[in-house]
């Protein structure tokens, strides 16, 4: 029973130490992306910052594409300048000012050579909508041909 209770003991302990393994550059970067985008929706249709919201331009993150570190300084940009003091002082808006900083500063200084960029689709980060890469044209016309 002891040792039946030590070898669960033990095996415990080894998962709740691999649950604790650092995030990588590109799974923090991916991350924090995502948590962004899920703020940026309850900001959106919260009726608290609602107002706050329609000054926002609206930005789709995907940390593959190149001309996110751009649009991540405009953005940035736009929260840091708000023209409502009382906007810039809210809760969720702060968070977001926050996360963007710290996205911002991960893929243009802690990861700078570390992420690889798929495209450069700066339009994808305006609309959401990606055009496909080169390599799924170039198989979807070998499938065609056959």
């Amino acid at each position: 029973m002891k040792l039946g209770l030590a070898a669960l003991l033990c095996l415990s302990s080894l998962v709740w130490l691999s649950e604790c393994t650092p995030p990588t550059c590109y799974s923090r970067a991916l991350d924090l992306s995502k948590e962004i985008m899920t703020l940026l929706d309850k900001i959106h249709t919260s009726h608290r910052t609602k107002t706050c919201a329609e000054i926002l331009p609206t930005i789709f993150l995907d940390v593959h594409n190149s001309c996110i570190t751009t649009k991540l300084r405009d953005f940035l940009y736009v929260v840091l300048n708000h023209p409502n003091q009382y906007c810039r002082e809210k809760p969720r808006m702060v968070l977001l000012k926050r996360k963007i900083q710290n996205l911002y500063s991960i893929i243009t200084r802690i990861c700078y050579r570390d992420l690889v960029f798929f495209t450069d689709d700066c339009q994808a980060i305006d609309t959401g909508n990606t055009s496909p890469y080169y390599a799924e044209d170039r198989l979807q016309l070998l499938q065609e041909d056959r």
